[in-house]
């Protein structure tokens, strides 16, 4: 998929997926001929995750440490067992931040 196509299907503007290429949170998987950006389901995938983080109020800095982490859970081949379950922990931890995070937004404006 080019890019426009990806802003239809995630709702973002495409000067917001290119912000998102130059600090490094998403790649496109390869690009055309032509120099255009190509995005596969999961590249869509991944900016979709990243579009409920920004909702949630993960700093640039937060989603780059978690995807991360995401992403050396996910490659291939094997991790040592330490280093996985650091990661796991990780992962483990930013979601319970973002949970409570929904909630505590949920509270505040149910006070209101």
């Amino acid at each position: 998929m080019q890019i426009g196509e990806v802003a239809a299907r995630t709702e973002l503007s495409l000067r917001t997926i290119r912000h998102y290429e130059e600090t490094g949170l998403v790649v496109p998987s390869a690009r055309s001929q032509g120099g255009f950006r190509l995005y596969t389901q999961s590249d869509v995938a991944r900016l979709m995750v990243i579009r409920r983080m920004k909702l949630l109020g993960f700093t640039l800095e937060q989603m780059r440490d978690l995807l991360g982490a995401t992403d050396r859970l996910d490659a291939d081949g094997e991790l040592p067992k330490a280093e996985r379950a650091v990661l796991v922990e990780r992962v483990r931890a930013e979601g319970f931040a973002a949970t409570l995070r929904t909630r505590l937004g949920r509270a505040a404006v149910a006070r209101i």
